[in-house]
C-alpha cells in the first residue's frame, strides 16, 4: 500500500462523514426549495402521498450522491496536492 492510500484512509473516513452532514442539510434547503416545507416526508408518514415520498426520496438519493462525490474528488485532489500523488 503507497504512503498517499495510507495517508488518505483517515482523511476519506472524517471526509465521508462531512459530505453527510453537508449532503443532509443541503436536502433541507433543497426541499424547502420544491415543497415549500421544512422536513421531508419519511416513508412512513401516512399524511403524504407515494408522490411526495418517493420524489424526496429521489431528490435526497440524488442529493447526497452528488455531494458526497464532491467531498471525495476536493479531498483526492488535496491529498495529491500534499503528497504528489493521487490516492487509489
Amino acid at each position: 500500500m503507497k504512503a498517499s492510500e495510507v495517508a488518505y484512509k483517515p482523511v476519506g473516513l472524517a471526509l465521508g462523514a462531512v459530505s453527510g452532514m453537508i449532503a443532509g442539510a443541503a436536502f433541507k434547503q433543497l426541499w424547502k426549495a420544491v415543497e415549500g416545507e421544512g422536513d421531508a416526508p419519511s416513508a412512513t408518514d401516512e399524511d403524504r402521498s407515494w408522490k411526495q415520498i418517493l420524489i424526496a426520496a429521489a431528490l435526497q438519493g440524488a442529493n447526497f450522491a452528488v455531494v458526497k462525490a464532491a467531498v471525495d474528488r476536493s479531498g483526492a485532489v488535496a491529498t495529491r496536492r500534499v503528497t504528489g500523488t493521487w490516492p487509489g
